[in-house]
């Protein structure tokens, strides 16, 4: 865990006299400063939990339900394949009732407003994806000579992303006279285009037949 400069200061003044006093205990019988740098690194931690405010719950409340959805639909797919109907089944109930927790932690922290600001958060987000985050991760892939697949999974949520800014910035800008089209989306990178699906999909040259249509 990293944190700047200004939050360690905050923690550090925050420090219950326990704390001190666990220094102070265990410098003596540090051989070296791995111990105390641990003992650091534990209080620091704890100082964090100290200051974090019912809203930051929330949010990593509402992060941690909505992995767990995906996470436990991915488990449904793969039980399913395996013949395990049942627990598939199990996993896809679970993740339903992740759906519901997610979505209650963000209408309880305000991360639902009017369709305008909706739409300005969501561009807003995905550019911050594809100007910023995917480029560092695909950067720090490469450096440390990452697996090919997870280069291409970093690249193709890339591309998309930048898509989807634009398609969110369309729909703002003609709000309230938004042409009504379809939407199919690729099933291996993602790629969301309107109005039909491509002989073949632009990023990952998918055959346009295995596009959804999203209803």
């Amino acid at each position: 865990m990293q944190f700047d400069n200004h939050l360690i200061v905050l923690i550090i003044i925050r420090l219950k006299h326990s704390h001190l006093n666990r220094i102070h205990a265990e410098w003596p019988l540090a051989k070296n400063l791995g111990k105390i740098y641990q003992v650091w690194q534990e209080i620091i931690v704890e100082g964090v939990s100290d200051i974090m405010t019912t809203q930051d719950n929330l949010k990593e409340a509402f992060a941690g339900e909505s992995q767990a959805n995906r996470k436990y639909l991915a488990f449904a797919e793969k039980a399913d394949q395996e013949g395990f109907r049942q627990v598939a089944k199990l996993f896809r109930a679970a993740a339903a009732a992740e759906t519901v927790h997610a979505l209650n932690h963000l209408r309880v922290m305000g991360g639902v407003g009017k369709t305008t600001d909706n739409l300005k958060s969501a561009i807003a987000g995905e550019t911050a994806e594809f100007r910023e985050m995917y480029p560092k991760f695909i950067e720090a892939a490469k450096k440390e000579k990452a697996s090919d697949a997870a280069i291409l999974s970093f690249d193709v949520a890339n591309k998309v992303e930048k898509i989807h800014a634009g398609l969110y910035k369309q729909a703002l800008d003609n709000l309230g006279k938004n042409k009504e089209v379809d939407y199919y989306v690729c099933p291996i990178c993602g790629n969301t285009v309107e109005n039909s699906a491509p002989e073949n999909c632009p990023i990952c040259n998918a055959p346009g037949e295995m596009f959804k249509k999203v209803d």
